[in-house]
């Protein structure tokens, strides 16, 4: 048994954001990165390769469209070597996904819970995340159909605000999609947790519950990334 004090052990590290525009510009990428260095240089630990991954965790499929998880496990299988990642929703919030990973004799390692947690342990806070997302789902929904009874239109105003953006580039429509974008950033927030950063199914979830007016446009995917990266620009994300 592995010991704080005893000889260095080598590991391997995985980090993994959800979506592509994530993954350019590396803010969560290398948030996580810095987790297991500071954690590995604590707890005498030698991060012999690491693993970048720019990828959904949901879907039947997960496995099949992550390789580069898939080739850390490999490694990890062939060196006898723990993989470490700094939160466990990096791997995934889907119990059954964490259940086949578990399968694969790789022992892993979570900077967050530390290393006394046992594959027990783990299942038991995956199990807890796939609740909060739920429950973020249900937050979602809720928070849709309230705005449907205020009134709000978002479809609509979303497109208003993006035919102004096309049409003048001004100070005037920047400032006035500003003003937009963070009065729907509670549902966008909540939206992009849900659908795990994936743009196209975020604008899915925040057009279930909207009435749309003949020749209102609904949210589309470059409407939803446009929204965040304002409000990236401006601090407020997330």
């Amino acid at each position: 048994m592995w010991t704080r004090g005893s000889a260095i052990m080598n590991c391997i590290g995985y980090c993994r954001v959800s979506t592509r525009e994530q993954g350019q510009s590396g803010l969560g990428l290398e948030a996580q990165r810095a987790a297991i260095e500071s954690w590995a240089t604590r707890e005498n630990i030698a991060m012999i390769n690491w693993f970048t991954e720019v990828q959904s965790g949901k879907g039947a499929d997960a496995m099949e469209r992550r390789p580069q998880l898939a080739e850390a496990l490999r490694q990890a299988k062939k060196l006898k070597a723990p993989v470490v990642v700094s939160k466990l929703d990096r791997l995934s919030r889907d119990v059954h996904f964490i259940s086949g990973l578990m399968s694969n004799r790789v022992e892993f390692i979570v900077t967050e819970l530390g290393r006394q947690a046992d594959p027990f342990v783990l299942h038991l806070f995956a199990a807890l995340a796939e609740k909060e997302r739920q429950l973020i789902s249900e937050r979602t929904r809720a928070g849709l159909v309230a705005a449907k009874a205020r009134g709000v239109k978002l479809g609509s105003h979303g497109r208003v605000i993006s035919a102004q953006q096309r049409v003048n580039a001004g100070l005037a429509a920047s400032v006035q999609a500003d003003e937009f974008a963070k009065s729907v950033r509670p549902h966008l927030v909540m939206a992009m947790a849900d659908a795990e950063g994936n743009y196209t199914r975020a604008a899915q979830i925040l057009n279930q519950g909207l009435q749309k007016s003949a020749g209102e446009k609904a949210w589309e995917r470059r409407s939803v990334a446009a929204a965040v990266k304002r409000l990236q620009k401006m601090g407020m994300w997330p």
